[in-house]
């Protein structure tokens, strides 16, 4: 069975378990976790997006959550994230009490056959997902040239950037600059994006790329300073996934006007066509939480509703903007649909990405 039957098939089964809470709606409630303490396991290191992302959650989860547990985020770096899903995939025991974090940069080793995989995302419940957004960004000398003149940045910079891998998140950027034609030197080990920002703080990279949450916490505090000016978002996806300016970054150019205006064109071709579907994968699909296989209908369902009792808080809105920006935050059947969207890939753009990773960075995969 193929990724695209199985994660179909589950998402009939999700629109199936979702009539099923409507007619049974005390099932879940009857789902108790006082006096427990549940493992977020996430598998980056602490500081970056993902870190982020989920410490933000955690206490409002544990509050939702019947008989109000401690939430605990665990990090669990390595293997460009591969090590904490593998663990999630082999060791959490279906009872509730271990979830995961995900993000684009654990869907792309998976969707790129990367052989550290030992995990399949049709096997988990999905619960929780989180569109986000990235913001790349120079420092002020910089900047300020390519206000003026991108094409002179682009022809007379060596750029040097702090990258967890290839193969990870990190992807989208690193094509998108070669496609503008940018020379960017990856330092290639660094485990979390939190460490390629500290790479730009100590002047040890000239480039830099965040995803929306880690941008908003950790970025915004060195742009108010004049350090660090934005250049570029990845952009977002309209209702009939057309690339848009960024909601939570209106006023930053998205990578296809950036391109049109170095180039005089718009971007297309198959780089293009490779680029578009991994962002679709990293970024509007980015980040999701599980339940592992196994999971009893009910906790799911408990864990589905505590985040949806979340997202619909009256003030969600006014504490999530400054942390997760302005994104859709997905459970039930949205979150299947995203759970479809982050790890279904058309067949030609993985074929050309593996083409590109191995003439470009000597990566080859299965």
């Amino acid at each position: 069975m193929s990724n695209l039957q199985r994660v179909t098939r589950r998402a009939a089964l999700g629109l199936a378990a979702g009539a099923a809470m409507v007619l049974a709606a005390p099932a879940w409630a009857q789902v108790s976790f006082e006096g427990e303490t549940i493992e977020w396991i996430i598998p980056f290191s602490e500081g970056g997006g993902s870190d982020k992302w989920a410490r933000f959650y955690a206490p409002l989860l544990a509050e939702a959550l019947p008989g109000n547990p401690t939430v605990v985020v665990k990090n669990m770096p390595g293997a460009g994230s591969t090590k904490g899903a593998n663990f999630f995939a082999s060791r959490a025991k279906p009872d509730g009490l271990t979830i995961l974090g995900t993000s684009g940069s654990t869907q792309f080793p998976y969707l790129l056959g990367d052989p550290r995989v030992k995990f399949d995302y049709a096997d988990w419940n999905v619960v929780l997902a989180s569109a986000t957004g990235g913001v790349a960004y120079l420092p002020k000398d910089l900047a300020a040239e390519w206000a003026k003149d991108p094409q002179a940045v682009i022809d007379n910079t060596d750029f040097i950037y702090g990258s967890q891998g290839a193969t990870r998140l990190d992807l989208v950027p690193l094509l998108a600059w070669e496609m503008l034609g940018m020379r960017v030197d990856p330092v290639f080990g660094i485990k979390g994006r939190g460490d390629g920002r500290l790479m730009f703080e100590r002047g040890e990279a000239n480039i830099d790329y965040q995803t929306s949450s880690a941008f908003l916490s950790k970025v915004m505090p060195l742009v108010e300073q004049g350090d660090a000016v934005p250049i570029m978002t990845w952009g977002a996806l309209d209702d009939d996934g057309n690339i848009v300016r960024d909601p939570t970054f209106p006023d930053v150019p998205t990578f296809k006007e950036v391109y049109t205006q170095v180039k005089g064109e718009e971007p297309s071709g198959p780089a293009w066509d490779a680029w578009k579907a991994f962002f679709i994968a990293g970024f509007p699909a980015q980040k999701m939480v599980f339940l592992p296989n196994g999971t009893p209908d009910e906790i799911v369902d408990t864990y589905s509703a505590a985040f949806k009792a979340v997202t619909e808080r009256p003030d969600f809105a006014e504490i999530s903007v400054k942390r997760l920006g302005v994104y859709p935050q997905s459970t039930g059947a949205a979150a299947e649909k995203r759970l479809q969207l982050g790890t279904v890939v058309d067949p030609e753009a993985t074929d050309w990405i593996k083409n590109w990773l191995k003439e470009r960075y000597g990566v080859e995969l299965g």
